[in-house]
């Protein structure tokens, strides 16, 4: 706060350059929840002294998606189709995390080659995600030309999922046990020239917006979060090695054998909008590296459990075993039921950590799910980011912490 802002307060009197008195009243705003720059039905009630903010209240519920509840009521290998649309923009890590937890809840082995599979999209899925935090982050502070730069490569990943699974949003290509199917052929080699494409595409980002002065100004100094702050409001992710902890469930929670893989936990100490925005062009060479010694790592091979109480059989399989036709039977019309228990597999999101706490009653259905969503918990830093910053600086605070409402209203 400035000290003119300090010493403006509700209902204070006072004396005017023209010796009369001046009454200031504290004035609240609705922002969203139809707005461009709330990203999604986010709706913001900001009390405002002049040009400074002295209250945030964000209100959320509107989405009305009840994911957890739909959960509850359809069998576990059914549950993979609404994973993902609770992240819409890096849906492989929701979609990771529920069949992570799903799988140690029956002791599922996951063969080899799925699981390269699953760390190459989920790293592309963060790619994503973080190409639309560049392009509408920097949208939302008046930045046009950003946007049509970082969709470029976003239209190019998405090019890459459709090829592996249908898809170009919510894939619900992972199963529990494994994948769907395997990667069509020629499918690294498109990985690969991507990559290509998007190491130049981060240095032109870098060079463009990054080192622009205009932008620097903008976000320097703006809506710091200290790293005592930012562990009480439990942020996890980008946000939080923004403020200099340096926390990756992929490295202190390794899945998916992520612990065998070289990269760095990128951190900052800044704690500002600066430092929350260049942690994602950080994280894209991360990402980069990673898929690379994946595509290395591949090998033929299955990609399903061979467990036929988990996994569906082989098609061919049907025409010439009744065992066969059985097992797809009653994994179609019933599902498999997992041993009494519950679990959590804590995930590294582009968000931060999500995980899906499952209770089993032995049924085919989860008797309780839980998501614990990055977006929800990421919000509760919005109000102590913004209070004492103008209003234009509330929006650039609120674009680097980067929620998604679906993360939020699940």
């Amino acid at each position: 706060m400035t000290p003119d802002h300090q010493e403006s307060t509700s209902g204070e009197r006072l004396q005017g350059q023209t010796g009369a008195l001046l009454h200031t009243e504290i004035m609240s705003l609705n922002v969203g929840p139809q707005h461009p720059s709330t990203h999604g039905v986010l709706r913001l009630v900001v009390d405002m002294d002049g040009e400074y903010v002295v209250k945030v209240t964000p209100h959320m519920g509107y989405l009305h998606t009840g994911f957890e509840k739909t959960f509850e009521n359809r069998t576990y290998q059914q549950g993979v189709t609404y994973a993902p649309r609770t992240d819409y923009l890096h849906s492989f890590g929701h979609e990771l995390s529920y069949v992570l937890s799903v799988e140690k809840l029956l002791g599922a082995e996951v063969p080899e080659r799925a699981t390269t599979v699953r760390v190459i999209l989920h790293e592309l899925g963060r790619i994503h995600s973080h190409l639309v935090f560049v392009g509408t982050g920097l949208l939302d502070l008046g930045a046009l030309t950003p946007f049509f730069y970082a969709f470029r490569e976003k239209e190019s990943v998405q090019d890459l999922f459709e090829a592996v699974c249908g898809y170009r949003m919510n894939q619900g290509y992972f199963r529990v046990g494994g994948l769907s199917r395997d990667i069509p052929e020629g499918w690294p080699a498109m990985v690969s020239r991507f990559l290509d494409q998007m190491e130049k595409g981060v240095q032109e980002y870098t060079t463009l917006f990054a080192e622009n002065p205009i932008f620097q100004d903008r976000a320097r100094g703006v809506g710091i979060i200290p790293p005592d702050v930012a562990l009480d409001l439990g942020l996890t992710g980008p946000n939080l090695r923004a403020s200099g902890v340096p926390l990756d469930n992929r490295k202190d929670n390794p899945y998916c054998g992520y612990e065998t893989y070289d990269f760095n936990v990128v951190t900052s100490t800044d704690g500002d909008s600066l430092a929350r925005f260049n942690m994602r062009l950080w994280e894209f060479g991360e990402s980069i590296k990673i898929i690379r010694q994946a595509l290395e790592r591949l090998r033929p091979g299955p990609v399903k459990d061979p467990n036929r109480k988990i996994s569906l059989p082989p098609r061919h399989e049907l025409e010439t075993s009744m065992e066969a036709v059985i097992h797809h039977f009653k994994l179609v019309t019933e599902g498999f039921h997992p041993p009494v228990g519950e679990v959590y597999v804590p995930t590294e999101s582009a968000r931060g950590e999500v995980g899906y706490y499952i209770v089993s009653d032995g049924g085919s259905m989860p008797y309780r799910v839980k998501i614990r969503a990055p977006s929800f918990v990421n919000l509760q830093a919005l109000e102590y980011a913004c209070v004492g910053a103008q209003f234009a600086d509330l929006i650039t605070i609120l674009a680097t912490i980067d929620p998604v409402l679906g993360d939020v209203d699940r």
